[in-house]
């Protein structure tokens, strides 16, 4: 279908339209979008290194503008059908690689100054970033790409072109999608793709005029094979010959996608991670528990960039077949996978754990064994997944009321979940025997399998009795479930996952009559600072809440994840861990004012910037005494300073039969009281702090002088030590400034692209984590990180693109996240600091990189295992 001429010309679009020089094939299918284009109205200026006589002997129109530029090489070949890899990627090197940096900023200020609406390439890789670069939307029409052409170069002519290929990928993943032609080999850089059929130059002859030339008779079928430089004696085998063709015309899609059409998912909207982007072809292929398969010239890269590994893992060599990224085996129900890889893979897993029994393999860990007989195949499973977080701003301001920006990372955790009357339930053989010899008989159980024991030094397995959570007709307090679950350190992880449904019981005043079996696995590392609890904690509920048809938001989710962890678990923390795992958006940062979890929006990370994670390999907990003195501290600050200010009022302020008696307009009485109330500490502006209440603050205060002057610090989740001296001074201003630097990094996000933005917002970062050291937070290994950044910041040797870094979250270790150039020279950077603190300190720091949604945008699946011969043998 083409493009009704002609277009107004209010409404003339103007088109950059990038073609590739290899070859006249990508040409002279180009050649039929544009006269579509130019036949409704619009303006197209074709950039490319071919012929013009090749666009205007099919092509006559002032509205056809021809740039004659030569930005990438394609494939240096001796004649048709032999490539020299090597001169390939050498010329493409010399071509687009050297004078890269030229080559963007021209490009870049040319489609500004033609103002284009839209840049289509074919396949044209640095247009896509020039771009964005520009602030311009662009559009790929292809049926390959050349970071899978160059791949396959790269394993046969040596890696030390492999940043070519990186290069090529990140550019392609700032398209806004792809318009996929047939005949495609794989194209992972590219989010969205838009399916097209074929794309063919229109006839200048007729069907019988072909006829008569070719001598075929009408009587003869007749399809038509063609690429530049076949032997002559090649033919098509006729079961391969199609019934028929049919032709869409793509430059429908480009016209209304300029326009403002969207053809993208909101969901992965954005441009992909480089990370993700790198899928090489054919040779990397995915296998269960990991998420790419790497030849041999790319075998570092998982120490390089941390590749998640999920559980249950499994070895992987250069003979793994293909996975089949079908989910075949289970009908689903409700719900959909939407494409995530690990949740794909987790759907696998679920599939072989009927086998494992049976198979005789002695190396099946513990936690599969146990999981293997954990479902019941013929009834329906709910399975939820919840990301972590990478704390970008606010960390532990949030129990202050402060604004905080948290941004979903990539690695998640699985929850599948199922439901069994306690007759039909499948119970552990020890679980059994409790039930023969309980007076109850039979009473509903849960059963729970965590995957990742071996790496946590924890039992892998946890069951109970629902009715353990019941005391007189009534749900257990929760000072008596953090008893029950402290009682075994090997189960005490269990909290976590069953202690969801002691809040649902509480809260909600849910009864949970069923048996419950559950399967947590988890590519969320844990004691790294980017929250393993919460997105285990929203997994969880979510999964009870699907299967048992309870209507729960997002956020009140969050809040009931925050009691599970606060209550039974017995860490303070505040609540923006579980809201953005619940929450949140792939590529964009959660904003929320917790008072106590008001979510303002979602802030979307610029093109150009781009958020690291980088363990330091020193373990981060919530529950540490670190952690809590100063929160501790913080609070009792608030005390202090709403003391303060109510000794500071006038006598006549008191409030007299409901009466203020004191003068409306003194603006600083009124100050005062508001002050004197003081609900969060971030309430108070830095100026105030500063002015009346900085100086009186104590540095540092006993539990005991505390509790005699001031009785109570009312933070319900931490208890003071009357023993303890808390640092009161900095717990308090580290909120109040924190608050202010949240502000000031949000309204940067927002702000016209320049180094001055990216270098403003390293510096809030910068402030924040030495204000964390103020504190008595932080640790050897996250500062050391964070001179590694400042290091290659201000590098005088190279171009520096890292612009600043901080300690995340609880501040006991963990994770620095860190802030630069959304570019391949940054990415690179990040690799040299990993290395150099491998150097320093013996650890490979794991990177966080990439984002995805929360676990209210995935939703639940309902899924059912199909029938098959086996699976009703293992049922029998």
């Amino acid at each position: 279908m083409g493009i009704q001429p002609e277009t107004s010309s209010e409404n003339r679009l103007i088109f950059a339209y990038y073609v590739t020089g290899h070859g006249f094939g990508h040409a002279t299918r180009v050649i039929e979008v544009v006269r579509h284009l130019i036949l409704a109205g619009h303006e197209v200026h074709v950039v490319s290194a071919a012929p013009e006589f090749v666009f205007t002997s099919a092509i006559q129109s002032p509205r056809l503008i021809i740039r004659k530029v030569l930005l990438d090489c394609g494939a240096v070949q001796a004649d048709a059908l032999t490539v020299d890899r090597l001169a390939s990627l050498e010329k493409y090197h010399e071509t687009a690689v050297v004078h890269r940096h030229t080559i963007l900023e021209t490009e870049a200020e040319w489609l500004k100054s033609i103002k284009a609406d839209l840049v289509v390439s074919d396949v044209v890789p640095v247009a896509c970033r020039a771009a964005a670069n520009a602030g311009i939307r662009s559009v790929c029409v292809t049926n390959f790409s050349w970071d899978f052409i160059y791949a396959e170069y790269i394993m046969d002519a040596g890696h030390h072109h492999r940043s070519i290929v990186w290069q090529i990928a990140e550019d392609y993943s700032h398209c806004q999608f792809l318009i996929r032609l047939p005949g495609y080999c794989p194209m992972p850089a590219f989010r969205d793709v838009v399916d097209a059929p074929l794309v063919v130059r229109r006839l200048h002859k007729t069907r019988q005029e072909v006829r008569n030339e070719l001598g075929i008779g009408d009587d003869v079928k007749l399809v038509i094979l063609n690429f530049g430089g076949q032997p002559a004696d090649w033919k098509l085998k006729d079961e391969y010959l199609p019934s028929g063709w049919l032709c869409l015309v793509t430059a429908h899609i480009l016209q209304e996608t300029a326009a403002g059409k969207n053809y993208t998912s909101d969901k992965f909207s954005g441009a992909r991670r480089l990370q993700d982007a790198i899928i090489l072809g054919y040779q990397l292929q995915r296998a269960r528990g990991r998420d790419l398969l790497i030849p041999k010239w790319y075998a570092n890269a998982e120490n390089e960039f941390a590749l998640s590994i999920g559980s249950p893992t499994c070895q992987v060599d250069e003979r793994s077949s293909p996975i089949d990224y079908s989910i075949e085996d289970f009908e689903v129900l409700r719900g959909d996978v939407q494409g995530f890889p690990d949740s794909v893979n987790f759907l696998k897993s679920l599939v072989e754990l009927d086998s494992l029994n049976d198979n005789g393999n002695t190396e099946v860990r513990r936690e599969q064994k146990a999981a293997a007989g954990l479902f019941n195949w013929e009834e329906d499973i709910f399975v939820t997944r919840a990301p972590g977080r990478l704390d970008v701003m606010g960390g532990i301001a949030d129990y202050s009321g402060s604004l905080v920006l948290q941004m979903p990372i990539r690695e998640a955790c699985h929850v599948a979940l199922q439901k069994n009357h306690p007759s039909k339930h499948r119970l552990w053989k020890h679980v059994q025997a409790r039930q023969d010899s309980s007076v109850q008989g039979q009473t509903p159980v849960l059963q729970i399998v965590s995957y990742g024991s071996e790496l946590s030094n924890r039992a892998p397995t946890f069951d109970m009795n629902l009715s353990d959570f019941m005391d007189g007709g009534k749900p257990i307090s929760y000072e008596n479930a953090r008893k029950y679950f402290s009682k075994d350190t090997a189960q005490k992880w269990a909290a976590y996952v069953a202690g969801t449904i002691l809040v649902l019981m509480r809260e909600l005043g849910v009864q949970f009559e069923d048996s419950i079996s559950m399967l947590v696995s988890s590519a969320v590392p844990e004691g790294k600072g980017v929250s393993s609890s919460a997105s285990v904690e929203v997994a969880s509920l979510s999964a009870i809440a699907a299967a048992h048809g309870l209507s729960i938001s997002s956020r009140d989710i969050a809040l009931l994840c925050q009691k599970v962890e606060n209550c039974i678990v017995g860490a303070p923390c505040g609540v923006m861990d579980q809201m953005t795992s619940a929450c949140g958006e792939a590529n964009k940062l959660l904003a929320m004012v917790c008072q106590p979890a008001e979510v303002l929006g979602l802030v979307e990370i610029p093109s150009h910037i781009r958020f690291w994670g980088l363990d330091s390999g020193i373990r981060h907990s919530v529950g540490g005494a670190d952690y809590g003195s100063v929160r501790i501290g913080a609070f009792m600050g608030r005390e202090i300073i709403k003391s303060t200010a109510s000794s500071m009022l006038p006598v006549s302020s008191s409030v007299v039969n409901g009466v203020n008696n004191y003068d409306s307009e003194d603006n600083s009485v009124e100050l005062l009281q508001t002050e004197s109330s003081l609900d969060y500490l971030c309430n108070l502006p830095p100026h105030r702090y500063e002015a009346i209440y900085a100086k009186l603050l104590p540095e540092s205060i006993t539990g005991e002088d505390f509790v005699e002057k001031f009785v109570n610090h009312n933070d319900p989740v931490t208890v003071i030590d009357e023993k303890r001296n808390y640092a009161v001074r900095a717990s308090a201003r580290h909120p109040i400034y924190e608050n202010f630097r949240v502000k000031a990094f949000k309204a940067l996000l927002t702000s016209a692209t320049s180094d001055e933005q990216l270098t403003s917002l390293g510096e809030l970062l910068y402030q924040c984590h030495y204000s964390y050291g103020e504190c008595g937070l932080g640790a050897d290994g996250t500062d050391r990180l964070v001179e590694l950044v400042q290091q290659a910041q201000h590098s005088k040797s190279e171009d520096g693109t890292l612009y600043g870094a901080k300690i995340t979250g609880g501040g006991c270790g963990g994770t620095v996240c860190a802030i630069g150039k959304n570019s391949l020279r940054t990415t690179q950077q990040i690799i040299e600091i990993q290395q150099r603190y491998k150097d320093a300190t013996g650890y490979s720091p794991f990177i966080f990189e990439g984002s995805s949604p929360g676990a209210g945008t995935f939703g639940h699946l309902r899924i059912r295992r199909r029938s098959s011969p086996k699976l009703n043998k293992s049922i029998s």
